[in-house]
């Protein structure tokens, strides 16, 4: 029998949609203790947003909305699980995760990066994946080194952990 001679639930369901899972990093999921609360406020969202789709309207845009949030949710969920909690840095002799590093390169310009875990990672707001090519570069490294990055020819120079004359933080190590 055809869908369209059935009740409206029937086409529902012989049409639900179902999105591919987000990818998942092949790498450790290592986050920092604010790193976990966003992941947390991230499933209850995504759990209140699947709630609020259940009460949509519109049959399609229901499927939709529904289907986008059960990913997202999934994806929290396997991010919650897997997660692996790093207390922060007590020692500032060199670079590691959950740091706060500045470092100059070498066209002068100065940048601040907190080295966090991947979900939490924003470079606009000044925070890094440790498996970026940046983090990578700079973890295990101390105040002074010179490092070269092979990816894009620069060179990175952590200042010293002193204050400098812009009043830059270097190895700003918190």
């Amino acid at each position: 029998m055809s869908v369209a001679f059935t009740r409206e639930e029937s086409a529902e369901t012989a049409a639900e949609v179902e999105l591919p899972d987000r990818p998942i990093s092949p790498h450790a999921n290592l986050v920092t203790a604010s790193g976990l609360e966003a992941l947390a406020a991230a499933m209850a969202e995504h759990r209140a947003t699947y709630n609020a789709a259940h009460q949509i309207e519109d049959a399609t845009e229901r499927r939709r909305a529904v289907a986008l949030a059960s990913r997202e949710m999934r994806y929290f969920a396997d991010r919650l699980r897997t997660a692996q909690v790093i207390p922060s840095p007590i020692e500032l002799v060199a670079v590691a995760f959950g740091h706060r590093v500045t470092f100059k390169r070498d066209d002068g310009r100065r940048q601040t990066f907190r080295i966090v875990g991947e979900d939490e990672a924003d470079p606009r707001n000044g925070s890094i994946s440790y498996v970026s090519p940046v983090a990578r570069v700079l973890i295990g490294r101390a105040a002074d080194d010179v490092v070269w990055w092979a990816t894009t020819r620069s060179k990175f120079s952590p200042l010293s952990k002193e204050k400098t004359e812009e009043g830059c933080d270097i190895i700003a190590l918190d």
